[in-house]
């Protein structure tokens, strides 16, 4: 059952902390990945407020695209 270079202890002791590790990288890429699209989704309405300012779009453009980007 043990070999003697210790392979089933460091293997079956430890390879909780792996699936540990593995876990929390996907929590922080999955957080990741969840910021960048709400980012990109300001930055749009961000954008779309800058082009209401300039006269590039009228008011209802503006609400229409808005409600399109949130929804």
């Amino acid at each position: 059952m043990f070999s003697n270079d210790h392979t089933m202890l460091f293997g079956g002791g430890f390879m909780w902390l792996v699936w540990v590790l593995i876990i929390i990288a996907f929590v922080f890429i999955l957080k990741i990945l969840i910021n960048k699209d709400q980012s990109s989704n300001n930055s749009a309405i961000e954008t779309l407020k800058i082009r209401l300012a300039r006269g590039d779009i009228d008011e209802n453009e503006f609400q229409r695209k808005r409600k399109e980007l949130e929804g």
